[in-house]
C-alpha cells in the first residue's frame, strides 16, 4: 500500500487531507479485495472521502515536505505564467491546473491571473469573475499545502512567500 494511516495527502480540488483509515466498505468489497482510503480534508474534519486504493495514484499524492515547499517558493520567480488570450481556453487551463494537483501549475495560474488583473486595473477594468474564482481556488490549494508543509497557518503563507522573494533579491 502506498499510503499509511496518518499520512497527509493532496487531493485535486479538495486540497490537503489526512488518511484516517484503510478499510473495506462492505462485505462484497472484502470478498473482491477492494480497499479504500478514508480521508478527511484538514479544512473540514466532518467531511469523509473514500478513495479506492487501487486507483489512488491518479487521485492522491503525498503532501509536499518542508524542503520541497521551500524549493518551490525559491523557484516561484522562474516559473513561467501560462498566458492564454482566449477566454474559454484560459478557463479550461485553470480547471486542468486545479485537477492536475501540481503546486507548480497552481503557481503559474496565480501569477498569470495576478498579471491579468494588474493589466485590467491599469486599463480601468475589473478582474473577471472567472479569474477571481480560479485565483481564490488556486491560492487556497497552494497556500493550504505550503502551510501544512511549513507548519504555518494558510493565511501567513502569502506573506512568507513575498518576504522570501523580496529578501533574496528576486
Amino acid at each position: 500500500m502506498k499510503y499509511e494511516i496518518g499520512d497527509l495527502v493532496s487531493k485535486p480540488v479538495t486540497g490537503i487531507c489526512k488518511i484516517e483509515d484503510i478499510l473495506y466498505l462492505n462485505l462484497l468489497d472484502e470478498k473482491n479485495k477492494k480497499m479504500y482510503y478514508l480521508i478527511k480534508p484538514i479544512e473540514d474534519e466532518k467531511d469523509k472521502i473514500y478513495v479506492p486504493v487501487s486507483n489512488s495514484d491518479s487521485r492522491l499524492r503525498l503532501c509536499l515536505t518542508k524542503e520541497e515547499a521551500w524549493n518551490l517558493i525559491k523557484r516561484i520567480p522562474e516559473i513561467p505564467t501560462a498566458w492564454i488570450n482566449n477566454e474559454k481556453l484560459r478557463e479550461q487551463n485553470y480547471k486542468e491546473a486545479v485537477k492536475a494537483n501540481d503546486p507548480e501549475a497552481l503557481v503559474a495560474i496565480i501569477k498569470m491571473i495576478y498579471q491579468r488583473k494588474e493589466k485590467r486595473l491599469a486599463q480601468g477594468k475589473k478582474c473577471t469573475a472567472t479569474d477571481a474564482r480560479y485565483f481564490q481556488i488556486a491560492e487556497n490549494l497552494l497556500y493550504m499545502e505550503l502551510g501544512v508543509a511549513l507548519g504555518k497557518p494558510k493565511q501567513e503563507v502569502c506573506r512568507t512567500i513575498i518576504d522570501y522573494i523580496t529578501n533574496n533579491g528576486q
